[in-house]
């Protein structure tokens, strides 16, 4: 029996430590995924002095308790100052050890974990490991030694992937690559071993900080920088931290002295921690989290378990929707009333499958293991014993209503019955089956294997054990899930719709579609209003407003004059751009223009030069406005919420942390005085600040400073009629 002691137990977190066969094993315990919070580097310090000193430990061991090394920093420290050791007097004590150090990666190693493992004189893994420098999707870099230490172990290129992208590989990766020395099965007795064998048989044992070999071979060529620095326009547009990682990497490559890189990684890190795009970036870390929690709802309700699914319909959605739970390992099983479609869907679903073998993303076995999840028949019979079903045809109450119905007689009655829209009432639906309690939304976006946003929507009857499985089935998912209240539009396309407007309306007030979008591009959303309209199809609207008997609204008659001319966006090459054929890039359409300028004058409006800044300021501040009516009215739980919404399904830039948070950036008066003047300017009563805006204005808060409302019948309460939110 060993004896373990506990080190830094004052502190936040722990390090365990005891001797096993001359070799000190040090464990960091600060649950549930090890963060390097003040008591863990104490231990840890703490530890490696201990074994430094006894002359009875021959090598040493650093590990972690349950499923992780250890995950990364602790975040909740960030701007602090501490308390007891820092990490860089952890990572020298780790790194000048006497003794051999070897990390046994039992799990993840995020972030400052796996800079911790890069201090240590030896790796090894187990197969369940994962490893990544992630810090960049908070708007900072490796700021202990990852960005000089990770490219001579690897690469530059390589690590420059890995820093850029921040994704987190596996162990078998990391193995190719040569972050670690071995892969095991049983880590804590094999790296004990492996240490032990190590202290009798080397005299000298490697320091990553010594191996230059692979940094010197990249010296006096820019390809590596050069890709880095497209690689990072391409998928971190407008983001400040990754130019500021290449510079580190550049450091590595041509600096002699291993400090003298470590001191400019600590110069670029401290200007990612005092830049406004790291608030922003943490805001939505953060953010992500609480919009997963129900306010009235307990967390201790139980959840039904969702061993198996079945989705109704198999077009794009449906389909989607099925990945998503087959790539969670749910067996999933698709009902279509029409044999054909049913085989075209299976067959989209089979080719996306094959599509991500052919990049990589995943091997013929593994696509065989997640294909093999799923089923498919016209039967609704076979679908009777599952616990969740998700209904994904199109946006029609009638055949919705019809459905649940079917559903209702034909599926357990303990099943949670989800209706895939993206605006029609739940309720309505819900009263169609005898189980309203277990009916509630779920918006999936589209394609939505990839999209990472569901929003949730609740209905009056909607139970807590419903929402709460639906929101834990969502983290399952890898979604981004967040509630809203049964409302038209919901929270997303809700604000959608006067950020389109105000596109068009500036369309007919002057301005060319390929201005706007630039600007708000520019701005950073992934894709201008226009664009955006040409790839879902401006026949949509305009079908539905034929099929109905409706005038076109001022905002649309451009729209719908395009589709009078065959213009219907990218399905047939022409929109409010031209494409040509097999390519999705924008050209220009300089015959609309003649279009533009005949509905404007029909219209009465006198087009002029308009500015980029009012632009952006009008779509964008339509979003926050009606944003915070939304949250007046207790659709959504609290303004970042909308946020999670915006960055996650509408392509809004992390960076800015999304609309509220951009909105609060730029100061809650200063919105109302703009929104002031574009209601002047245009004479657009949209532009009226919300009662909320001018309260927060009023009194100097922000809108997180919105109080969230706690009591269920008040937000019930702004659900009726009477504030012509349920408008259905």
């Amino acid at each position: 029996m060993h004896l373990q002691i506990i080190l830094g137990s004052q502190m936040k977190g722990a390090v365990l430590y005891e001797v096993i066969n001359n070799v000190a094993v040090l464990t960091v315990d600060n649950p549930p995924v090890n963060p390097l919070s003040d008591g863990v580097r104490q231990g840890a310090f703490d530890g490696m002095v201990r074994a430094e000193e006894d002359p009875n430990v021959k090598a040493i061991v650093i590990t972690g308790k349950g499923r992780a090394f250890i995950a990364g920093a602790d975040i909740s420290e960030f701007g602090g100052t501490g308390e007891g050791h820092s990490l860089n007097e952890v990572f020298r004590k780790i790194e000048f050890s006497s003794k051999p150090v070897v990390a046994a990666i039992n799990g993840l190693a995020l972030g400052g974990g796996l800079e911790t493992a890069l201090c240590c004189n030896y790796r090894i893994a187990s197969k369940e490991a994962f490893m990544g420098l992630p810090e960049v999707n908070l708007g900072l870099l490796p700021g202990a030694g990852g960005t000089q230490r990770l490219p001579r172990l690897i690469g530059p290129s390589e690590a420059l992937k890995m820093i850029i992208s921040g994704a987190h590989i596996s162990a078998n990766k990391a193995y190719s690559l040569g972050v670690v020395d071995l892969i095991s099965d049983n880590i804590l007795e094999d790296s004990i071993k492996f240490a032990l064998d190590k202290a009798q048989s080397a005299d000298h044992h490697p320091k990553v900080r010594d191996l230059n070999e692979k940094v010197i071979e990249a010296r006096g060529s820019d390809n590596v920088l050069i890709e880095a620095k497209a690689l990072a326009a391409k998928t971190r547009k407008g983001q400040f931290a990754p130019g500021q990682i290449i510079k580190c990497i550049e450091a590595a490559i041509d600096c002699d002295d291993f400090d003298e890189g470590l001191k400019k990684e600590g110069e670029y890190f401290l200007e990612c921690l005092l830049h406004p795009q790291r608030e922003a970036m943490i805001h939505i870390f953060f953010g992500e989290r609480a919009a997963s929690k129900i306010v009235d709802v307990p967390k201790e309700t139980q959840l039904k378990k969702i061993s198996s699914a079945a989705v109704i319909g198999s077009g794009t959605m449906g389909g989607g929707i099925a990945m998503c739970f087959a790539n969670a390992g749910i067996p999933v099983h698709i009902i279509d009333q029409d044999a054909n479609n049913l085989k075209r869907g299976i067959g989209v679903i089979e080719a996306n499958y094959s599509y991500m073998v052919k990049r990589g993303r995943i091997n013929e076995d593994q696509k065989n293991s997640v294909f093999g999840l799923i089923t498919s028949s016209l039967n609704y019979e076979d679908i009777k014993n599952v616990d969740i079903v998700v209904e994904a045809v199109y946006e029609n109450l009638e055949l919705k209503t019809s459905i649940f119905k079917s559903l209702d007689e034909h599926v357990n009655s303990d099943a949670i019955l989800a209706s895939n829209t993206s605006g029609l009432d739940i309720d309505s639906i819900a009263q169609a089956t005898n189980r309203p309690e277990k009916v509630v939304g779920t918006h999936f976006f589209s394609p939505a294997n990839i999209m990472r946003l569901l929003e949730v929507v609740r209905g009056d009857a909607s139970s807590h054990e419903t929402l709460a499985t639906v929101m834990s089935l969502g983290k399952k998912l890898k979604k981004a899930s967040v509630v809203s209240l049964n409302a038209p539009g919901f929270i997303g396309n809700r604000m959608l719709s006067g950020y389109t407007t105000q596109a068009n309306m500036l369309l007919l007030e002057g301005a060319l579609p390929h201005q706007v979008d630039q600007a708000l591009e520019s701005f950073g959303m992934s894709m201008g209003p226009f664009r955006m309209l040409d790839l879902v199809g401006l026949d949509l609207g305009w079908r539905a407003r034929k099929l109905g008997g409706k005038d076109a609204p001022l905002a649309s008659k451009i729209n719908d004059e395009l589709c009078e001319q065959g213009r219907f966006g990218q399905k047939n090459s022409k929109g409010f751009y031209n494409y040509s054929e097999g390519s999705r890039a924008p050209n220009p359409a300089p015959e609309n223009e003649d279009v533009y300028r005949r509905i404007s004058a029909n219209n009465g409006i006198e087009r002029r030069d308009i500015s980029d800044e009012e632009i952006v300021d009008r779509c964008i501040l339509s979003l926050v406005n009606e944003g915070a009516q939304i949250l007046s009215e207790g659709v959504a739980q609290r303004a970042v919420d909308m946020d999670v919404v915006y960055i996650n399904g509408y392509g809004f830039p992390i960076w800015r942390g999304g609309p509220m948070h951009h909105a609060n950036t730029l100061g809650i008066k200063e919105v109302v005085e703009r929104l002031n003047k574009y209601k002047v300017l245009t004479k657009d009563a949209s532009f009226t600040p919300s009662k909320m805006l001018l309260e927060l204005a009023a009194n100097g808060k922000k809108l997180e400073n919105a109080p969230e409302i706690n009591d269920r019948e008040e937000k019930l309460a702004f659900n009726s009629p009477s504030v012509g939110n349920k408008n259905f």
